[in-house]
């Protein structure tokens, strides 16, 4: 029986995926966690397999949650299920030490084929994530994207949700000042000269469109 931890801030969220493993034989939900801070100090206590956690989270990055996890960790296998059909996201959560990207609006039974795919030990993309690697890997790679670490990328996520660098600093556990050098090091590597131009190149890299910013 695989044990699963759900990590996602919307419970209506959490028991849609309920529903849905409760229906596989072999699989159970173990847990569930609102946020990735609680998700890190509960697994650690938990006998899981699996943990299937969202990115877009109030509080600690789930990026930087996930590194953290597998280091404590090594055998948790995870799933990221996200609602962003990002090439530069997957990339970053699989350097983090994910299995998996599954984006939301996936069919049910895809989510299920990537639990099973990752608790085999083996590594899953939705078709539209890997539909775009597959594009990048052809002429249209984002090489600035692929030099930022997962916590620089972390940084560049949460400043582009507005996040200021004390909120910053408290989600990743760093110190302001930390903070401060990491959002240097993103500007200097993606060659922006100001946050105005980070947003910029931001959208045309494909990390948050025009949209993200009419809906907020």
């Amino acid at each position: 029986m695989m044990r699963i931890a759900l990590v996602d801030d919307h419970a209506v969220v959490r028991a849609g995926y309920r529903a849905l493993l409760a229906s596989q034989p072999d699989m159970s939900v173990a847990a569930e966690f609102a946020d990735a801070a609680s998700a890190y100090q509960g697994l650690r206590e938990l006998d899981v397999d699996v943990v299937v956690m969202d990115l877009s989270m109030p509080g600690a990055g789930a990026l930087e949650t996930l590194g953290r996890l597998h280091r404590r960790l090594p055998a948790l296998a995870s799933l990221v299920f996200s609602m962003h059909c990002r090439a530069a996201y997957a990339r970053q959560a699989f350097a983090a030490g994910a299995r998996g990207y599954v984006t939301k609006s996936s069919e049910p039974e895809v989510l299920l084929r990537a639990l099973r795919e990752i608790g085999a030990g083996r590594r899953f993309l939705s078709a539209d994530v890997a539909q775009l690697l597959a594009w990048e890997r052809f002429g249209d790679a984002r090489g600035a994207l692929d030099s930022l670490t997962v916590r620089e990328f972390e940084v560049l996520r949460l400043l582009l949700e507005g996040r200021d660098v004390a909120a910053i600093a408290a989600a990743l556990s760093l110190s302001p000042k930390t903070v401060r050098n990491l959002h240097y090091i993103v500007k200097r590597k993606l060659d922006v000269r100001d946050d105005i131009e980070l947003v910029r190149r931001a959208v045309s890299l494909d990390v948050v469109d025009l949209l993200a910013f009419g809906d907020s």
